[in-house]
C-alpha cells in the first residue's frame, strides 16, 4: 500500500513538474473571470498596494516591495532583499498560478486583514503588469 502511494506521489510530482508555465496576462484573465468579467482597474491595484491597512503589522505592500516595485525590495520582518514585484523587471514574476495565488493568500491576510477578492488581485496584477523598469 505504501509503495502505490509513493508511486502515486511521485507522478504527481512528476506531472506538476512539467505543467506549462503562466504568463502574468493570463493570471490576470483567470482572476478576471473569477470577479466576473468587469476589466481590471489598474489606478484601483496601486492604491490597493500602496494603502497602509493598519493591520497587525502596520505595512502596506509597497513598505517591502517600494512604492513603484521595479526594483529591488526588503523584507522588513525578516529583513531580506525581495527581487523586483513587477513583470517587466523580473520576468519570473507571475507565472506559476499557485505561488501567485498562495503570495496573495498570505500577503493579503498579514497586510490588508482578509483575503483580497478576485477583482482586487487582477487590479494589483493589471498595475503591476502595467509598470516598466
Amino acid at each position: 500500500m505504501k509503495f502505490q502511494t509513493l508511486v502515486l506521489a511521485a507522478a504527481a510530482a512528476l506531472l506538476s513538474a512539467h505543467a506549462p508555465a503562466a504568463t502574468p496576462t493570463e493570471i490576470m484573465a483567470a482572476y478576471t473571470a473569477q470577479a466576473g468579467g468587469a476589466p481590471p482597474q489598474p489606478e484601483r491595484g496601486r492604491k490597493l498596494f500602496t494603502t497602509n491597512f493598519g493591520g497587525t503589522l502596520g505595512y502596506s505592500c509597497s513598505s517591502c516591495h517600494g512604492e513603484t516595485p521595479t526594483g529591488k525590495g526588503k523584507d522588513l520582518v525578516e529583513e531580506r532583499d525581495i527581487t523586483p514585484l513587477a513583470p517587466a523587471a523580473n520576468p519570473k514574476r507571475f507565472t506559476d498560478k499557485s505561488k501567485v495565488e498562495n503570495a496573495f493568500r498570505l500577503n493579503c491576510k498579514d497586510i490588508v486583514g482578509r483575503l483580497c477578492t478576485p477583482a482586487e488581485k487582477a487590479d494589483v496584477m493589471a498595475w503591476l503588469i502595467s509598470l516598466k523598469p
